[in-house]
């Protein structure tokens, strides 16, 4: 009797067995399954949903985010698009003195080109800049006046601040520029090139003035520049947007004011801080 139970017994303990191992073995496929490849999927859809959410954020820091990478993106486009354009960067200037007025007021932005592109007729050899004299001749006019408006630095001094003013006309080196320019733009203490400290020229370049101005730039003791060489000209001035400029004065002027702000506390801070060391010796 208890002999065929028991046979029984052993039978279905091979069958329990052999079901485990076939669990065991569906287990150990699913582990093999589940290797490199599948958790870089798992990732990869991790990763896609988390996208897919932040971009149909309704607020919160997603949407923030959302926001100012947008905002970067347009930025890069535009700014890519206008050197695509202009050649140089940054291509936007803020007047900052009257000395162009009134055809280019101080707040006024200025679109700047390089000196190669949409060359006037008339310009000068391989500067790409056409004078005020040769302007006038070629009906070549830039913000309301013969030649072409050029912004460059001053006695070729990166570190200074550029000045934009209208390129008059081209003198080579040993010429007697003060007897080739105008006398309506010479103060009465310099008549002749004797008397001028930039004069004869020397070297090849431009004579500049600011069209508000009485007098060339490059006569002294106060000349705002020696004669203009064409490797310190940054670019042409190409359009004026009236009022924009003043958006960038501010922005700067800000700066400049929370910049002062913060050293007049960090040297504010370092005075008490020492004046405390002082009496704690």
């Amino acid at each position: 009797m208890n002999g065929p139970r028991s046979e029984r017994s052993a039978d279905e303990s091979d069958g329990t067995r052999g079901r485990a191992d076939s669990k065991g073995d569906q287990t150990a496929g699913r582990g093999a399954r589940d290797g490199p490849t599948s958790r870089r999927r798992r990732k990869s859809r991790t990763v896609r949903g988390s996208i897919r959410r932040a971009l149909s954020a309704d607020g919160g820091i997603a949407l923030l985010a959302r926001d100012a990478v947008t905002v970067v993106v347009i930025v890069s486009i535009l700014g890519g698009l206008l050197f695509a354009v202009s050649g140089i960067w940054p291509p936007l200037v803020a007047i900052e003195s009257p000395s162009m007025e009134p055809n280019a007021n101080v707040g006024d932005m200025v679109f700047l080109v390089d000196d190669d592109r949409f060359v006037g007729e008339g310009a000068v050899d391989d500067t790409g800049v056409v004078p005020a004299d040769r302007g006038a001749g070629t009906d070549h006019e830039t913000f309301g006046e013969p030649g072409d408006v050029i912004v460059f630095e001053p006695n070729g001094d990166a570190s200074q601040t550029p000045i934009i003013h209208r390129a008059h006309f081209w003198v080579e080196e040993g010429d007697d520029w003060v007897a080739m320019g105008e006398s309506a733009y010479a103060p009465s203490s310099a008549t002749d090139c004797e008397r001028v400290s930039s004069c004869p020229a020397a070297h090849d370049g431009f004579i500049t003035k600011g069209d508000n101005n009485n007098n060339y730039d490059q006569f002294s003791p106060d000349g705002v520049s020696d004669v203009v060489k064409p490797d310190w000209v940054v670019g042409k001035g190409a359009v004026r947007i009236p009022w924009l400029g003043h958006v960038r004065l501010a922005f700067e002027s800000a700066l400049a004011v929370s910049g002062a702000a913060v050293s007049l506390s960090a040297i504010t801070g370092a005075a008490a801080f020492a004046s405390t060391r002082r009496r704690n010796v």
